[in-house]
C-alpha cells in the first residue's frame, strides 16, 4: 500500500459542529462561515468530528456529511484531520474510508471509549484501521473518555505501526508529553491536546497543538505559535499566553463543548447550542467567560454594548 504523507504543523483548530437554533440540524451555512474566519486568521488546520465536534451526537448520516463538509470549505487551503471515533473496528473503518474518499488529508482516531481495550487489542485496532486506508493516522489519547491510560513508551509503541504518524495527548500529564517530545519523538510525533498546557507543549518542542481554543481566537492561538514556535520570543510568548491560558484554565473547569459555544456566541460568531443532554453555561459561568474574553479584547462589540 502506498501511504500519503501530510505535514502536520502549528495550530490546528479542533473545530465545533454548527447546528441550527434548536440543535436538529448541522448548520452548513455557519460552518462555511467558521471555515472561512479561522482560514483567514493564518490556522494551520482543522480537525472536525472530535470531542469539540460533539462526534457522539452526530447520526451516521450527519457525521459523514461534516467530515465531507469541512474538506469542501477548506478546499485545499489547510489540511483537514477528521476525527473517527467508534464502538467497534468495522464502525471505525467505515467512517475513516470515508474520510479518505472525500478528501480528509488525516484522520485523529479514537479507540473506542466505553468498554477500555488491552494494550495489545488497542495496537490490533490500530493496525486494522490503518491497512485499511492510506492517510495518516493521529492518535488521540484522551484517558479521561477512553479509560486507557498509557505510557509514553506505550504510546511511543504506536508509532511502529505503519500509518500511525501523530499523536493528539489529551491526557494533561506533562510529565509524560515531555518525555514524547524530548526522547520518543522519532517513533511518534506528538501534539498537545490539553489547553492549559499549550505552551509547555510548543515550547518543549511540539511541532503542532489542536486546540479548542483557537476557533475561539484563532488571531491570538496563531500569534502565540509564531511568537513562540517560529520566533523563539520567550518573553512575548509569555505575555501573549497570560489570556489564552485564563481562557483554556475556564473551559477546563465547565462543559467543554458549553463553553466553547458560548465563547463563539459571545465573540460574535454563533454556530448554535450544544446538542442535548448538555446544557447551556449557567448565568454565573457565562457572566465569567465575558469578563475572560473582554479582558482578552475579543468580547463581540454588540454584547459588549
Amino acid at each position: 500500500m502506498t501511504r500519503t504523507n501530510v505535514q502536520l504543523r502549528g495550530i490546528l483548530a479542533a473545530v465545533t459542529t454548527p447546528f441550527t437554533d434548536d440543535g436538529t440540524q448541522v448548520d452548513e451555512a455557519a460552518l462555511r462561515r467558521q471555515v472561512d474566519r479561522l482560514i483567514a486568521a493564518g490556522i494551520h488546520g482543522l480537525v472536525p468530528t472530535g470531542t469539540t465536534g460533539e462526534f457522539t451526537t452526530l447520526s451516521p448520516a450527519e457525521y459523514r456529511r461534516v467530515i465531507e463538509a469541512y474538506v469542501e470549505a477548506a478546499a485545499g487551503r489547510v489540511p483537514v484531520v477528521a476525527g473517527v471515533g467508534s464502538l467497534s473496528t468495522d464502525g471505525a473503518i467505515d467512517l475513516a474510508r470515508h474520510a479518505e474518499r472525500v478528501g480528509a488529508d488525516a484522520i485523529m482516531l479514537v479507540p473506542p471509549f466505553y468498554d477500555p481495550l488491552s494494550f495489545d487489542a488497542l495496537k490490533a485496532f490500530l493496525w486494522d484501521v490503518a491497512t485499511a486506508i492510506t492517510i495518516p493516522i493521529v492518535y488521540y489519547n484522551v484517558p479521561g473518555a477512553t479509560g486507557l491510560k498509557l505510557t509514553a513508551a506505550e504510546i511511543a509503541e504506536l508509532g511502529d505501526i505503519e500509518g500511525v504518524d501523530y499523536l493528539k495527548d489529551t491526557s494533561g500529564d506533562a510529565v509524560a508529553l515531555a518525555e514524547l517530545l524530548a526522547v520518543r519523538g522519532d517513533r511518534i510525533k506528538a501534539f498537545n491536546g490539553w489547553d492549559t498546557l499549550t505552551f509547555f507543549g510548543i515550547a518543549s518542542g511540539a511541532e503542532a497543538s489542536v486546540w479548542g481554543v483557537a476557533g475561539i481566537v484563532p488571531d491570538l492561538a496563531v500569534q502565540l505559535w509564531n511568537t513562540l514556535a517560529v520566533d523563539r520570543d520567550l518573553e512575548a510568548a509569555r505575555a501573549l499566553w497570560t489570556p489564552l491560558w485564563e481562557l483554556s484554565d475556564f473551559l477546563e473547569s465547565v462543559n467543554y463543548v458549553a463553553g466553547i459555544k458560548a465563547a463563539l456566541e459571545l465573540t460574535g460568531n454563533p454556530v448554535g447550542p450544544a446538542r442535548l443532554p448538555i446544557q447551556p453555561l449557567a448565568p454565573a459561568e457565562r457572566e465569567r467567560l465575558a469578563g475572560i474574553l473582554e479582558r482578552a479584547g475579543v468580547l463581540g462589540a454588540t454584547v459588549a454594548a
